[in-house]
């Protein structure tokens, strides 16, 4: 039996939760989520708990199991909280700024990069080094940061590029002269 997949999820006020033929929705105060259910996992919803079961212990089935219910929490925890990843820019004359749906950056390129905010993702820039993005999609918001981290990872002898908040960057030694030679 799959120990996540048998978790229930207490739904918290202000949500709703509606399962029609094999679509699950969630909504809540920051908007709508929905995400299709695989055929062989079954979704119930009793006095808000939502629980999820499978048609049968095929390990295949099982991991869906988890895995829908995993997504159903992410779901739940976007469209009240939401999601947000801290990115942190490095370098001499390295900045970031947001014009309207649009992330602008200059990283040491000769040119500045634009970078075109999908729907559903926000951007906030403070100090012109620390760009946050936000939205309610787990997925989305780990992938608009990792394509913007992408663009300049963080270079292991300076630290210089766009790395994310709490990071840790493994440094190495720069090149040593000669040591006591002829």
């Amino acid at each position: 039996m799959s120990r996540v997949g048998s978790k229930a999820i207490q739904i918290p006020d202000g949500v709703t939760v509606d399962f029609d033929g094999q679509v699950l929705r969630v909504t809540g105060p920051k908007g709508k989520r929905e995400r299709s259910v695989h055929a062989g996992v079954g979704v119930s919803i009793v006095g808000g708990v939502l629980s999820f079961s499978s048609a049968s212990d095929a390990r295949s089935l099982r991991a869906l199991q988890g895995l829908t219910r995993n997504e159903a929490q992410n779901m739940v925890i976007g469209v009240t909280q939401g999601y947000e990843k801290v990115l942190e820019i490095n370098g001499v004359g390295y900045r970031a700024a947001v014009q309207g749906r649009e992330v602008v950056l200059n990283i040491g390129f000769s040119h500045p990069v634009h970078f075109s905010l999908p729907v559903g993702i926000d951007a906030a820039v403070e100090k012109q080094t620390v760009l946050t993005i936000k939205g309610m999609d787990k997925y989305l918001v780990g992938q608009v940061a990792a394509n913007i981290r992408a663009f300049r990872k963080p270079e292991p002898y300076k630290g210089k590029g766009i790395k994310y908040r709490g990071e840790h960057i493994v440094r190495k030694e720069g090149k040593s002269g000669k040591s006591g030679g002829k």
